[in-house]
């Protein structure tokens, strides 16, 4: 078997998603920083949620926030709700797991906050039900999605975002939005803090 071509394959595959992609999401992941950065300015907090490989984004983003990006700088507030496996396991168990992520929205979502919800495949009623749970709660939602969420599509409100990943394969969509995350947490450091200057 040739690995070199399946590796350098997956390689251009993805840089050519990322060039297709560029023109589409700019836009809506400057929308979407700008949205995060009142909520932080206003002492909100913004909160992340996603299944399987989007659980693990969610909590890169938080991560992220809480402690650095790139720069050292204050912590800032950012909650995953796939981080406590007893929760979640808990509610899914008594409430079913639908309700995983929109049982925690509403004992910590607050007016202002931002949820942003990722999924790299076909929304699920877990996902579904936090976006519902979020605009109860007088929340803004930025979802992170790909070309078949149109499921999920239908409950994004006009002041919402929708940062939409146009590509057939899971993978190079979960890479996109590892992506966005970074461009996500980049501007947010730039918009609250400045450009970082060494001394």
């Amino acid at each position: 078997m040739d690995y070199y071509a399946t590796i350098a394959g997956h390689f251009q595959s993805t840089i050519e998603t990322i060039a297709l992609s560029a023109d589409d999401l700019a836009g809506p992941i400057e929308s979407a920083s700008q949205m995060m950065t009142r909520a932080l300015l206003e002492d909100r907090k913004i909160i992340a949620c996603g299944n399987g490989a989007d659980a693990a984004l969610a909590q890169l983003f938080t991560c992220n926030l809480l402690s650095r990006f790139e720069h050292d700088r204050p912590a800032l507030p950012a909650l995953a709700l796939t981080g406590d496996g007893a929760t979640l396991t808990a509610i899914g168990n008594t409430a079913g797991p639908n309700d995983i992520f929109s049982r925690q929205l509403r004992a910590f979502g607050q007016a202002g906050d931002v949820l942003l919800c990722i999924s790299s495949a076909g929304a699920d009623s877990s996902l579904l039900r936090a976006v519902q749970a979020a605009h109860e709660r007088n929340m803004e939602v930025v979802a992170l999605s790909n070309s078949g969420g149109t499921q999920l599509g239908t409950l994004i409100r006009a002041e919402d975002i929708d940062i939409r990943v146009d590509s057939e394969r899971r993978p190079h969509v979960v890479e996109m939005h590892a992506l966005v995350i970074n461009c996500l947490c980049e501007l947010l450091d730039l918009s609250l803090f400045g450009p970082y200057t060494q001394d």
